[in-house]
C-alpha cells in the first residue's frame, strides 16, 4: 500500500513538473535578418526590430571573420542610427545606399584631425583644442597632402592616426564614413568625413 502510495506521488510531482514546463514554453527567435529586408537600406534601420537584425548579422559576420582592428571600440557590434557626427556627408548630404557588391571588412589607414567636443579615439588621447571650423579647414588641406603622401598626412594627423588601423566589419562605423570605406577602390584616399572622433582622411589597404 505505502509502496503504491509513493508511485502515485512520483506520478503526480512528474505531471505537474512536466505542466509547468509545457505552460513556459516559448520557442526559439529565429537568429539573422529577413531576406524581404535590404541589407544596409534605409528600410533596414527605420525599426528596431530590423536594427536588431542587422546587429545579429553584425555579429555573425563577426563569428566568421578576422575583424582584426587595433580601435576596439569599433567592432563591439554597436549600429548608430542617430542623427550625429557621421550620419551625412562632408558636403552635408544625405548618405546614398550602399552597393550591394562592397566587402563585409575592410583594412584601412586614417589622418584624424579632432577638435574641442570630439570623442577621443580609442588608440589616442583627448581630443584636440581647436575648433571644429579650424579642424574642417585642416582637413580639406590635409586631403591635398593625403592624396600625394598619404604617410605625411598621418604624421600631421592628430592622436590617434595611423597608416594602418587595421579590419573593420560593415555596419559598425557611422553611415558616412562607412560609406566612404566601402565605396572606395584599394589603395585609393577618400573624406573629409566626420565622425565622432573628429574629420576623418582615409585610405583603404584592403
Amino acid at each position: 500500500m505505502q509502496r503504491a502510495l509513493s508511485i502515485l506521488l512520483g506520478l503526480v510531482a512528474v505531471l505537474l513538473a512536466l505542466g509547468v514546463v509545457i505552460h513556459g514554453f516559448k520557442p526559439p527567435a529565429a537568429i539573422g535578418i529577413d531576406p524581404t529586408v535590404r541589407d544596409g537600406s534605409a528600410d533596414a534601420l527605420a525599426t528596431g526590430d530590423s536594427a536588431a537584425q542587422l546587429r545579429s548579422a553584425i555579429d555573425l559576420v563577426g563569428a566568421t571573420e578576422d575583424a582584426g582592428t587595433l580601435w576596439p571600440d569599433l567592432s563591439n557590434g554597436t549600429v548608430r542610427i542617430d542623427g550625429g557626427p557621421g550620419s551625412s556627408l562632408f558636403d552635408g548630404t544625405q548618405v546614398p545606399p550602399l552597393p550591394l557588391s562592397v566587402p563585409r571588412t575592410i583594412r584601412f589607414g586614417v589622418a584624424v584631425i579632432s577638435y574641442a567636443g570630439a570623442q577621443p579615439t580609442p588608440i589616442g588621447n583627448r581630443p584636440s583644442s581647436r575648433s571644429k571650423a579650424a579642424a574642417r579647414s585642416l582637413a580639406e588641406s590635409l586631403l591635398q597632402v593625403a592624396q600625394q603622401d598619404f604617410h605625411a598626412a598621418v604624421l600631421q594627423g592628430d592622436s590617434g592616426s595611423s597608416d594602418d588601423v587595421g579590419r573593420v566589419k560593415l555596419g559598425i562605423l557611422e553611415p558616412a564614413p562607412e560609406y566612404v570605406l566601402f565605396t572606395l577602390p584599394v589603395d585609393k584616399v577618400g573624406g573629409p568625413v566626420e565622425t565622432p572622433h573628429g574629420f576623418w582622411i582615409v585610405k583603404r589597404l584592403e
